[in-house]
């Protein structure tokens, strides 16, 4: 009990204010002595209602240790005047693209047919040939599968090995679990 009655009294008395940001909440730190280290607490006492996004990005940056000072009031206000800057250069930017597509869309007349952009189908198909090509070249892939198995099964036939490759070849009747072997 004297231990939680120490460090809650030790909470309130050895507390130091570092600073107080725009929205007036209050920044404190105190050290303490953990495990025979001295270590240093960082808290946050929020003004009204607790709201952590009240917190501006180089308080938290603080608070995680992530600084090893807290902000001054005069980085803070040099910060929030390039924050404002910042917002009225994208305003600004905002207003100018709007001007341009203004601009455009009085000189170009848009003709809507109802009709949703995409790729032309046509364009898309003709860069596959017709179906009269196409089975001429599929009759020809079928005559020399047909040739390579003719051509597999005469060496197996007559006791020869079969060529060594790089790549796995042969399906359906000519293809012999085992018999190929990678490149050395």
């Amino acid at each position: 009990m004297s231990k939680l009655f120490s460090r809650i009294s030790g909470f309130f008395s050895s507390r130091t204010l570092v600073g107080v940001d725009k929205a007036g909440n209050r920044y404190f730190t105190r050290k303490e002595e953990i495990d025979g280290i001295m270590k240093e607490k960082r808290w946050v006492v929020f003004k009204g209602e607790d709201d952590p996004t009240s917190i501006p990005v180089e308080w938290i940056c603080w608070l995680n240790g992530q600084r090893k000072r807290a902000p001054t009031p005069e980085e803070m206000i040099e910060l929030e005047a390039r924050r404002e800057l910042i917002r009225q250069n994208v305003a600004l930017l905002k207003k100018e693209e709007e001007e341009r597509k203004a601009k455009e869309g009085s000189s170009r007349k848009v003709v809507r047919t109802g009709k949703v952009g995409g790729p032309d189908l046509k364009s898309f198909m003709r860069q596959f040939p017709i179906a009269s090509e196409g089975e001429k070249l599929g009759e020809e892939s079928d005559a020399m599968d047909k040739q390579r198995t003719r051509e597999a099964e005469a060496e197996i036939a007559n006791g020869e090995p079969l060529p060594m490759s790089s790549e796995a070849t042969g399906s359906g009747a000519t293809f012999k679990p085992g018999t190929w072997q990678p490149p050395i």
